[in-house]
């Protein structure tokens, strides 16, 4: 399996806005499929957290419902 992953950014100096939110398939040790979604500013490691799917379709539903709403709320790729 590859590791797909998005990277996504929102910047606005002027409201000293720097973020990240980067979301990537993994496949876990149990034969099912991670996303991985980590966000935060710019320059640090952010928080994480780990989503188990059954099949790369699940995650790859999860994964492009997260990067509509990002989309959305202003980040670009």
């Amino acid at each position: 399996m590859d590791h797909d992953g998005i990277m996504l950014y929102r910047t606005d100096p002027a409201r000293n806005m720097a973020r990240f939110y980067a979301l990537a398939l993994q496949p876990s040790l149990f034969g099912d499929v991670a996303l991985v979604r980590r966000w935060g500013r710019l320059g640090t490691h952010g928080r994480c957290i780990i989503e188990l799917h059954a099949d790369r379709a699940g995650a790859m539903r999860a994964l492009e419902h997260h990067r509509r709403i990002k989309l959305r709320r202003g980040y670009r790729v």
